[in-house]
């Protein structure tokens, strides 16, 4: 019996490392790409869905007003969320520099408020290419020019962009940053391989007729969360090869992480139950060999307090998630100019097993509370 479970951990392992070796070389694959500097045509739209964000949406408006991209190509609407705070005063009082507040008034309940809120901007918007990012987010100068750039250059249909972490305040958070590091880099060397499945919507953008094309939000509006993985795996459908992963550092969106835990499940539960929507079945499948590996490293500890031949798989496991994640991460970090974060690989394996299983079991059972409202 002993032989056969250290067996099943070690295969699980080799999924493990698989699925690590495709990320590292999906990663190399996409480059740095060359972008148009000069003589932009396309009409952009900024969409931006907010709900009681009066703390920081000032900052965000400032940084998407002192783009070097022409004014005259640039809208920005921005979608009050039946906020309860001073954020729609916020936005109007940019209104004399052109900011477009739009106010979301829906009487019946939604479960998806902001995808309702992204899909009345698109329809209101006047631009040729929609980008969207969050209302807490910040950006440099170039952020839009790099990604029309990149647009005009390569035609893509739907650009995924770098987002980073930022500003952390506690080992907690930096411990976060280079967690979600691992999670920008999927995204991307999933595109790299020519498989598109997962971005983060604090930094997207695409063509506005192919997100009618494609039916828009329509048959993924029952869930809270998903306008940005699973637009980008409707997209992938129709137009396969066609997505572009943005690895310009000049395109990078800054973010918090959360500052406590609380605060990091929940936005962890909303991630992981858009799994549900996945058409792809082969990745809804590798997810779950992944959990189940991570299963089989707190199984192994345990079993080890009865038998030390686990303590031996389990240290296995460790090493080679280390190394492996090393490989991965290092160029990773030294796109995003963190590579100092990489010391925190000892202690945040161990966590990050504990959290994936624990979301694992969670994540698609139940409401869980979003910006003031229980929804699933």
């Amino acid at each position: 019996m002993i032989a056969l479970l250290s067996i099943i951990s070690l295969l699980l392992t080799a999924l493990f490392l698989s699925v690590l070796i495709y990320l590292i070389i999906g990663w190399r694959a996409v480059k740095t790409p060359q972008i148009k500097l000069s003589g932009y045509s396309t009409k952009v739209t900024v969409l931006i869905a907010a709900r009681n964000e009066e703390e920081k949406i000032h900052l965000t408006i400032e940084d998407i007003l002192a783009q070097d991209y022409p004014k005259e190509l640039t809208e920005i609407i921005i979608v009050d969320d039946h906020s309860t705070d001073r954020t729609s005063a916020i936005i109007s009082s940019y209104a004399d520099r052109g900011v477009k507040l739009l106010q979301l008034k829906e009487d019946k309940p939604l479960n998806s408020y902001k995808k309702k809120a992204i899909a009345e901007a698109i329809r209101l918007s006047g631009g040729e290419l929609m980008v969207a990012t969050d209302a807490d987010c910040r950006m440099g100068t170039q952020w839009l020019s790099s990604i029309v750039g990149y647009f005009e250059l390569h035609n893509p249909v739907m650009i995924s962009s770098p987002v980073s972490y930022f500003e952390e305040k506690s080992l907690f958070e930096r411990m976060q940053a280079l967690e979600f590091y691992s999670l920008i880099a999927t995204g991307g060397a999933f595109i790299g391989n020519g498989h598109a499945s997962t971005c983060n919507g604090a930094n997207i953008a695409y063509r506005k007729d192919v997100f009618y094309e494609v039916g828009g939000f329509k048959g993924i509006d029952d869930l809270a969360s998903g306008d940005d993985e699973l637009l980008l795996q409707k997209v992938a459908v129709t137009y396969p090869g066609k997505i572009g992963f943005l690895k310009h550092y000049e395109a990078v969106v800054f973010t918090h992480a959360k500052p406590n835990l609380k605060e990091f499940m929940q936005q962890r539960r909303r991630w992981a139950s858009k799994s549900v929507k996945y058409k792809d079945k082969k990745i809804v499948a590798l997810v779950v060999g992944l959990w189940l590996f991570n299963v089989s490293v707190l199984l192994n500890f345990v079993a080890g307090f009865y038998d030390r031949t686990f303590f031996a798989v389990l240290g296995t496991q460790l090493l080679l998630m280390m190394l492996f994640e090393l490989m991965l991460l290092w160029p990773v970090t030294k796109f995003f100019r963190r590579q100092r974060l990489l010391q925190l690989i000892v202690i945040s394996i161990p966590l990050y097993v504990l959290y994936f299983v624990y979301i694992g079991m969670i994540g698609n059972k139940g409401k869980y509370l979003w910006k003031g409202r229980m929804v699933r």
